[in-house]
């Protein structure tokens, strides 16, 4: 890949028209390499180093480059000197969902930190697929790259699911709601499907009427009146595992 079509990859259009996008940093290439040990579609992954990084040791393709070049590439202001170039094929999850994997459907999240967070929670605990509805935050999004820690390597990923799609998948959902039964209930771990809404506005109530929908809550002092979306699949996913 020419260094000006990496350079695109910082911008949604050109992720999706060259289906592959860009990790930055020694961290993500080093989760990358061990994601790669499991997932061989990961394995055409390319890495590029600059020529003041030093030393190199990878399984990957390695391409050098200039400094000014690697400044060129590079999404963050202050280069770490190694990015590496990694097909979307390899992270999307197929439709059908494993019979004992969970999915944890976002609807219209937009906080690139926040998904990251969400997918290095569903990575730590395993077992888990994630699924976004149109008009979300693109996964690839350098900022939900970083955040992610490379969870994004270990998760299954769907994107532009429409929570009404899901009706053909799963016969009953769960939801988070200030009266719904508590979290700790025996039902809540026999849902399959986890439907979390965005930051500020949920998920549409008309929406999940349509749906067999099971409310829950998450118990707390009353002074405020939400968590924190990632914090809420965070307790959500770890009651699951519990």
């Amino acid at each position: 890949m020419k260094l000006d079509d990496i350079k695109k990859l910082h911008q949604k259009k050109y992720r999706t028209e060259l289906g592959c996008f860009l990790v930055e940093g020694e961290h993500l290439i080093l989760e990358l390499q061990k994601a790669a040990s499991t997932n061989p579609l990961l394995a055409s992954a390319k890495v590029y180093a600059s020529d003041s990084y030093g030393e190199v040791t990878t399984d990957f393709e390695l391409v050098r480059v200039s400094d000014k070049q690697m400044q060129k590439i590079s999404d963050t202001k202050s280069p770490q000197g190694i990015v590496a170039v990694v097909p979307l094929s390899a992270t999307v999850a197929p439709s059908q969902t494993a019979s004992a994997e969970r999915t944890i459907y976002l609807h219209e999240i937009q906080d690139p930190g926040n998904l990251g967070t969400i997918l290095r929670t569903l990575a730590w605990f395993g077992g888990f697929k994630c699924v976004l509805s149109p008009n979300s935050v693109d996964p690839y999004n350098p900022k939900v790259v970083r955040a992610s820690m490379g969870a994004i390597f270990h998760i299954p990923i769907e994107t532009d699911i429409a929570l009404s799609d899901l009706q053909a998948r799963f016969s009953t959902f769960a939801c988070l709601d200030l009266n719904g039964a508590a979290l700790s209930a025996p039902s809540f771990n026999r849902h399959r499907c986890f439907i979390f809404g965005n930051e500020a506005r949920g998920v549409p109530r008309e929406q999940l009427a349509s749906l067999n929908v099971e409310s829950f809550s998450i118990p707390g002092s009353g002074a405020l009146e939400s968590l924190n979306l990632a914090t809420a699949v965070n307790m959500c996913a770890y009651e699951l595992n519990r």
